[in-house]
């Protein structure tokens, strides 16, 4: 199935116009401490790029589960990983907690965010956060010519309300279109809430 071929179908459904580039998924997948993570997730994997350069760093017994709304990206997607490590859920990532029974070590997601209305910007973000791990940390990414528009400094500003660490990378040329990685680490989580997995008990 062709990214390019989705985004004519359903353009803020989708979001990218072509399939992100090796040097892309290098950076959103370098320094995340893939390598010693138990539970990834993966929010809109697309046709995979992503989760081929998570799989290549991933240990022997972790697992990674990829949430795409797309039954169009998500079948063939669960053809070829279906089995082993790797569980392909068709849902939204606002549906996230639901999908997951434990703390995630790494969130990596090729969701469009600049295409959202801001309340399902918050609401899939207060999703990562309350799944990742206290030491969890979250990558994202955004194309170059988006980074001033008014969604994205909407969603750079809700990444620093509910991450103590957040950077962004240089631009990545060689990407169509160009694109820039959002990195977050150490996620807070509001007063009266709870991890995913977590007992209230265990934080009063």
């Amino acid at each position: 199935m062709s990214i390019t071929t989705e985004f004519l179908r359903h353009p803020v459904l989708t979001g990218a116009i072509a399939p992100s580039s090796r040097r892309l998924a290098e950076a959103m997948t370098t320094g995340l401490g893939l390598e010693h993570a138990r539970t990834v997730v993966e929010l809109g994997p697309g046709t995979g790029v992503f989760t081929e350069a998570v799989l290549h760093r991933l240990r022997p017994g972790a697992r990674l589960v990829a949430v795409e709304l797309n039954e169009r990206l998500a079948a063939p997607l669960r053809a070829r990983y279906g089995r082993g490590p790797v569980t392909v859920v068709r849902d939204s990532a606002e549906a996230l907690s639901s999908h997951v029974d434990g703390p995630v070590d790494v969130v990596v997601s090729g969701l469009p965010w600049t295409a959202m209305p801001a309340a399902r910007q918050e609401r899939i973000l207060d999703q990562v956060t309350a799944v990742l791990a206290p030491e969890g940390r979250f990558t994202t990414f955004a194309y170059g010519y988006t980074a001033w528009t008014p969604p994205a400094r909407r969603f750079a500003a809700s990444l620093r309300e509910r991450f103590a660490v957040v950077t962004r990378g240089p631009l990545i040329w060689p990407n169509v279109p160009p694109a820039f990685v959002h990195r977050a680490a150490l996620p807070l989580v509001p007063a009266g809430k709870v991890r995913c997995g977590q007992s209230a008990a265990a934080v009063s």
